[in-house]
C-alpha cells in the first residue's frame, strides 16, 4: 500500500505529508476501531485523566480487557500514564489528538 500513495495535502495550505505519516495516522486510527477504546479516549477527554480502576468502573469491562485497551492505545501513542504510587494515571497526548484532528479537519 505504501507504494501506491505521494505526497499529497490534506487541505488547503497545507504543507505535503509524507507517507510515513499515513501510515502513522492508519495505525491511530486503527487503534481507536474498538468502541471501548473510544469510549476510554472520550472519558480521559472529558476528565482529563483517569485510573485503571475507574475505568473498570464506567466501561464494565473486566480489569485486564481494560489494561489491553489501555495498552493498545499507549502504543499508537494515543494516550501516556504516570505512575503515583501503586496506581497508574492515564491521559491523552494532546499532540497526538491535535494531529488526528488536523487529518480531519477541512
Amino acid at each position: 500500500m505504501k507504494e501506491h500513495l505521494t505526497k499529497v495535502c490534506c487541505r488547503p495550505g497545507a504543507a505535503p505529508q509524507e507517507v510515513d505519516d499515513f501510515l502513522e495516522h492508519a495505525q491511530r486510527f486503527r487503534a481507536l476501531s474498538e468502541p471501548a477504546r473510544v469510549a476510554i479516549v472520550n472519558r480521559l477527554a472529558s476528565c482529563g485523566e483517569s485510573r485503571v480502576c475507574d475505568l473498570v468502573e464506567v466501561l464494565k469491562l473486566a480489569q485486564p480487557t481494560v489494561s489491553h485497551h489501555l495498552r493498545v492505545l499507549r502504543e499508537a501513542g494515543l494516550i501516556e500514564f504516570e505512575r503515583r504510587g501503586t496506581c497508574m494515571h492515564y491521559r491523552l497526548v494532546p499532540a497526538t489528538i491535535d494531529d488526528l484532528r488536523s487529518t480531519l479537519a477541512p
